[in-house]
């Protein structure tokens, strides 16, 4: 038997697995790519972008310019992180074409999460930077913004909104992350705009049912239907801009550290950063079957902040996430054993209206009839919410939908998903798991559904271990 602790609440559960059972850890099964020296490789992108002249040449003395950053949630805040060393280098390379630094705005990109306080920007900006700009020309998008552009719909007949003051810069810029994500393939790109610079009504229009519980929403592949939905939406807002963005994204590592850096048009930058995104993301196990039980343990905290393994919403969510990473790895139908609190906590300092949506949906027979229902728009345009999120470091209260969304997608595609240790069962019945008390009694319970010789996956630091990567029984699978 092997014994493995799984992340559980705030500290961890020991279980036991058979030795046949697949373990994935990062520098076990896979590493990383080649690091590169982050500056040095920032310097390179900007002095030859693509399909743009050099950030020198398309700046000017009264050239208004917006670089937009991803939030907290993303990209970590150690001295070489990518933002922290990419928004200098691109100010130093504006002002070398003349733009004066009184007309350069930064602007945090965090879409329907939480704003981010000047402490969280000075822990992953950095303090010299951020006193530069702030608190003028420092912000936080606002997606509840009465002066947010609304550029009509796109072929998908998706909502296409965007940020006011980055739609009139002269010169709109976006610092992104090219890493593994269950949204689409991977992070980055024009994901960053549109997830980031947007309204509730265009981030519905992708994060849904009608999307997410598509079978090639699974596997996190860059050329799903959400994919091309971002792509979609994010060449309109250009086309409604009249002007390109132009993008500066890093090929992000395990722990956040750089692999590659790419400048210019987001099309010719994603075509560039994909490929060692693949490499870094995509890992192959020796699997000659794909696994018939998920196993999986979920902290307290995590990267949309602390709650995540309480708070049955995100809890979900998370399940649902890691399923999509694992899915070229694990059979349809098969089983997942999460190890969570589930302890009710909402957290509602960050998540207000995390406990109405919750208690709502019990009163629906699931969650894809839940999200068609009235209630939703009712909580999504509350007013006390939407101010809390505007004014008070809260998250949007159309978060919690898109959480559901992708919580769900677990109840399309498996036979059970059996939760471990829940302090309040009912939160996890309330999600539709079934709870047990011990890790023992979920391996009975899911052979009894799979069998005896179930194969098993377990991915116990998948939350807890860095950036999570994607699973294939093969590497080309």
């Amino acid at each position: 038997m092997q014994n493995i602790l799984l992340d559980y609440g705030d500290t961890k559960m020991p279980i036991s697995l058979p030795n046949t059972a697949k373990i994935v850890r990062f520098g076990t099964d896979y590493t990383d790519p080649p690091h590169v020296e982050p500056r040095d490789a920032t310097l390179r992108a900007l002095k030859k972008p693509l399909g743009f002249p050099p950030l020198s040449e398309l700046g000017g003395p009264d050239k208004k310019v917006v670089i937009g950053f991803p939030d907290r949630v993303k990209g970590g805040g150690h001295p070489k992180a990518h933002r922290r060393v990419a928004i200098p280098l691109i100010v130093e390379e504006l002002k070398k074409g003349g733009t004066r630094m009184e007309n350069i705005t930064l602007l945090c990109c965090m879409g329907l999460h939480r704003k981010n306080t000047l402490e969280e920007w000075y822990g992953y900006l950095g303090k010299e930077i951020v006193d530069q700009f702030y608190p003028d020309r420092l912000i936080n998008h606002d997606a509840e913004s009465e002066d947010l552009c609304n550029f009509g719909t796109d072929k998908y007949d998706n909502v296409v909104q965007c940020n006011k003051l980055m739609a009139e810069a002269d010169l709109p810029i976006v610092v992104g992350h090219c890493s593994g994500n269950p949204y689409g393939g991977y992070s980055g790109g024009y994901k960053m705009i549109v997830t980031g610079l947007s309204g509730w009504r265009s981030i519905a229009s992708h994060h849904c049912p009608k999307t997410m519980h598509r079978e090639d929403w699974l596997g996190a592949s860059p050329d799903s239907r959400m994919r091309h939905q971002f792509k979609s939406i994010g060449q309109a807002m250009e086309k409604a801009m009249g002007k390109n963005f132009f993008a500066v994204d890093a090929v992000l590592g395990q722990f956040g550290d750089v692999l590659d850096v790419q400048a210019g048009e987001l099309e010719a930058v994603e075509k560039a950063t994909w490929p060692l995104a693949e490499k870094r993301t995509n890992v192959g196990l020796n699997m000659e079957e794909p696994a018939d039980i998920l196993v999986m343990g979920l902290p307290r905290n995590f990267h949309y902040g602390p709650g995540m393994g309480s708070n049955p919403i995100l809890m979900s969510l998370a399940i649902g996430v890691q399923l999509s990473r694992c899915w070229h790895a694990f059979r349809k139908g098969g089983v997942i054993i999460a190890a969570a609190i589930c302890d009710g906590w909402f957290n509602p300092h960050w998540f207000p209206s995390y406990e109405e949506t919750y208690e709502t949906l019990q009163n629906y027979t699931s969650v894809t009839d839940f999200l068609a229902s009235p209630d939703v728009n009712r909580i999504a345009t509350d007013y006390d919410y939407r101010f809390q999120y505007s004014n008070y470091y809260k998250y949007h209260p159309y978060h919690a939908m898109s959480m559901l969304s992708g919580g769900s997608v677990p109840h399309k595609w498996c036979s059970r998903v059996i939760m471990v240790g829940a302090k309040s069962p009912r939160y996890a019945r309330g999600m539709g798991y079934t709870p047990v008390n011990t890790f023992e009694e979920a391996l009975i319970m899911a052979e009894e559904i799979t069998g005896k010789k179930s194969r098993i996956l377990c991915t116990p630091e998948c939350f807890s271990g860095g950036a999570a990567v994607h699973l294939h029984t093969k590497k080309n699978d």
